[in-house]
C-alpha cells in the first residue's frame, strides 16, 4: 500500500479477513478456549443450550485426559517393576553362574537345573565364559596359533596392497584371484554388520577386531577362506569374547558339522538338512507346510540365510543372542527347531501370503519379536517324528540318498 501510495496508484482495501481480524479481542488459545470462553461482542451469544453442551464435552476431554494419564503411569509403573524384577533376576543368576556353574562345569552343566537357567538366557556378564565353554575347543587352538595366522594375514593385506605374488605353501592350491577376491569380501562384508550400531564400520572400535579375526581364519582355514555371513558370526562373539578368545570360538563353531556343510556349500548334506528339517516341519505344521509346497516355497529361501548368521541378521541382536545360548547347549538341532519356532509363531499370518510376501518376510523379521513369547513358541516345537529324533532322521536320511535327490523328507520304514 505505501509503494502504491508513492506510485500514485490507488490504494487496495483491507480484505474482509483483515477486517475481522482488526474486530477480534481474543485469540483462542487452545480447544478448552473455544469451548469455555464467551464469543466475542460482535457475533451473537451462545445460546444456554450450546453452551451447557460445550461444558459437558470438556469436562468428558478432562475425564478422558484423567484416564489416559492414569493409564500412562500405570504402564509406567508396570515397566519400572518388569525392569527391576529382570535386573534382580539377572543378578541372582550371574551369581549362581559365577558361584555353583562355572567352577564345577563339567559335572554341572548338563543337570536340569543349568538346562532351565540357561533357557531363559545366560547373563551377558557371563555369556561369553559359557559360550566358550559349550563350544569348545577340539581343534586346540591357541592364542599363539591366532597370533600366527593373522601375522599371516597382514602380511597377506601387504602383499597384495603392494602387488606382491607370494604364495604360502597352504595356499599353493588356490588362485590369487580367489584368494584377493577373499580378503575384498571382507573388507565390503565388515561395513555391512550390524550397520545400525556403527561400531564394525571403518573408524569404530570393533572394526580392526573383526577384520583381523576373518583375515586369521581364512590363513587358518585356506580350503574354507571368507564365506559372506561368516562377519556376522564373528562379530556376535567379537561382542561378547575377546580376539583371542573369540577367534578360538569362531573356529571351532564354523568346525561343526552343520556349518562345515553349508559354509563349504556341500550340496547333497545341505540338501540333507533340509529334508530332515522337512519332517519335522509336516509334523508340526501340516497345513503351513502344504501352503508352502503349493506356493513352491522351498526350506533353501530362507533357512540359508537364518544357518550362515545364526540368527544374528534376521532377529533383533538380544533376541538372537538367547537363541545362541540355547544353541551352544543343544547343538544344531536348535537352529532347525527355532526355525520351526518362528514358522509356528507367524503361521496365521503366512498361510495367507503367497511365495513373494512369504519370502520378504521371513527374510527381515519384525524387529518388535516378544521374547517370552518366542520361545514359547519354540518350546512347543516337538523335534521328534515316529519316534524318531533328529540325529536319526539326519542319520537315515544321510543313508538312503535317492530320497535326498528326490528332494523327498518322506520317511516310511
Amino acid at each position: 500500500m505505501e509503494y502504491d501510495d508513492k506510485a500514485g496508484r490507488p490504494s487496495r482495501p483491507p480484505s474482509p479477513k483483515q477486517n475481522v481480524r482488526k474486530n477480534l479481542d481474543f485469540e483462542p488459545l487452545s480447544t478448552t478456549a473455544l469451548i469455555l470462553e464467551d464469543r466475542p461482542a460482535n457475533l451473537p451469544a451462545k445460546p444456554a443450550e450450546e453452551a451447557q453442551k460445550h461444558r459437558q464435552q470438556y469436562e468428558e476431554m478432562v475425564v478422558q485426559a484423567k484416564k489416559r494419564e492414569l493409564k500412562e503411569a500405570q504402564r509406567r509403573k508396570k515397566q519400572l517393576e518388569e525392569r527391576c524384577r529382570l535386573e534382580d533376576s539377572i543378578g541372582n543368576a550371574v551369581l549362581t553362574w559365577n558361584n555353583e556353574i562355572l567352577p564345577n562345569w563339567e559335572t554341572m552343566w548338563c543337570s536340569r537345573k543349568v538346562r532351565d537357567l540357561w533357557w531363559q538366557g545366560i547373563p551377558p556378564s557371563v555369556r561369553g565364559k559359557v559360550w566358550s565353554l559349550a563350544i569348545g575347543n577340539e581343534l586346540n587352538i591357541t592364542h599363539e596359533l591366532f597370533a600366527i595366522c593373522l601375522a599371516r594375514a597382514k602380511e597377506r593385506w601387504r602383499s597384495f596392497s603392494t602387488g606382491g605374488s607370494e604364495v604360502d605353501s597352504e595356499d599353493a592350491g588356490f588362485s590369487a584371484a580367489d584368494r584377493e577376491a577373499s580378503l575384498e569380501l571382507i573388507k565390503l562384508d565388515i561395513s555391512r554388520t550390524f550397520p545400525n550400531l556403527c561400531i564394525f564400520q571403518q573408524g569404530g572400535p570393533y572394526h580392526d577386531m573383526l577384520h583381523s579375526i576373518l583375515g586369521a581364519y581364512t590363513c587358518y582355514r585356506p580350503d574354507v577362506g571368507y564365506v559372506q555371513g561368516m562377519s556376522f558370526i564373528a562379530a556376535v562373539l567379537i561382542l561378547n569374547l575377546d580376539t583371542a578368545d573369540a577367534f578360538i570360538a569362531f573356529s571351532n563353531l564354523l568346525n561343526k558339522p552343520c556349518q562345515m556343510a553349508f559354509f563349504r556349500v556341500d550340496h547333497g548334506l545341505m540338501l540333507t538338512y533340509f529334508a530332515a528339517f522337512e519332517v519335522f516341519f509336516e509334523e508340526n505344521l501340516p497345513k503351513l507346510f502344504a501352503h508352502f509346497k503349493k506356493n513352491n516355497l522351498t526350506p533353501d529361501i530362507y533357512l540359508i540365510d537364518w544357518i550362515f548368521t545364526l540368527y544374528s541378521k534376521s532377529l533383533p541382536l538380544d533376541l538372537a543372542c538367547r537363541i545362541w545360548d540355547v544353541f551352544c547347549r543343544d547343538g544344531e538341532e536348535f537352529l532347525f527347531r527355532t526355525a520351526l519356532g518362528i514358522l509356528k509363531l507367524f503361521e496365521d499370518i503366512l498361510t495367507k501370503m503367497d511365495f513373494i510376501h512369504i519370502a520378504q518376510f521371513l527374510t527381515r523379521l519384525p524387529d518388535d519379536l516378544p521374547a517370552e513369547e518366542f520361545f514359547a513358541s519354540i518350546a512347543a516345537v516337538q523335534m521328534q517324528s515316529r519316534n524318531k529324533k533328529w540325529a536319526q532322521v539326519l542319520t537315515a536320511l544321510q543313508r538312503d540318498s535317492r530320497d535326498v535327490e528326490k528332494g523327498s523328507p518322506s520317511l516310511r520304514h
